[in-house]
């Protein structure tokens, strides 16, 4: 299992999901922006969906394949998003991050923040040596976080996913533990 703490950074507290969590990633999830940009979240985001992600991402965690935080702003503990450290092999070291914000948090720097926060987590008390994240070719502010923490695009899979009907670009990035700042 992995132990699951609470993150800090400037502005934000990452912390561990919990039941209490469905209605606001419910809420969340609903809107049309989101979905738009994230390869796993559909729309409409189907009623009960969000109680269901919870319990997957608990059972994922006891497992030892994964742990969520939810992203809220320390002034006033409202809720962001989320961010996913996800697919964790022990054997090979190496994990998935997601991200995504609600849209009324976007430009403010906050992905940023939390990216950094998580990465650290996952190398430093997960004892991973590469974390990897996907986004969509059109959708390039992603790709810009992952950039300003030290990931490096590792290629382009052509066609690779099927977003409402249309086949769309990912974009494959990367950090190694030994390109890892802090």
């Amino acid at each position: 299992m992995i132990q699951s703490t609470t993150l800090e950074t400037h502005r934000l507290r990452l912390r561990p999901l919990e039941a209490s969590d469905a209605p606001l990633i419910q809420q969340a999830a609903s809107a049309r922006e989101i979905a738009d940009t994230m390869i796993s979240i559909p729309h409409p985001y189907p009623p009960g969906e969000a109680e269901k992600y919870v319990a997957g991402q608990q059972a994922q965690q006891e497992a030892g394949r994964g742990v969520v935080f939810v992203i809220e702003r320390k002034e006033d503990r409202g809720f962001c998003g989320l961010l996913e450290l996800r697919d964790i092999v022990a054997e090979f070291s190496h994990g998935e991050m997601s991200f995504w914000l609600k849209a009324d948090a976007w430009g403010r720097g906050y992905m940023t923040e939390a990216v950094r926060a998580a990465v650290g987590f996952g190398f430093e008390q997960l004892g991973l040596n590469r974390l990897h994240a996907f986004h969509m070719l059109r959708n390039p502010a992603s790709g810009r976080v992952l950039a300003k923490i030290g990931f490096l695009q590792e290629g382009t899979l052509r066609q690779c996913v099927r977003k409402w009907g249309k086949l769309e670009d990912v974009a494959l990035w990367a950090i190694l533990r030994a390109d890892w700042a802090g």
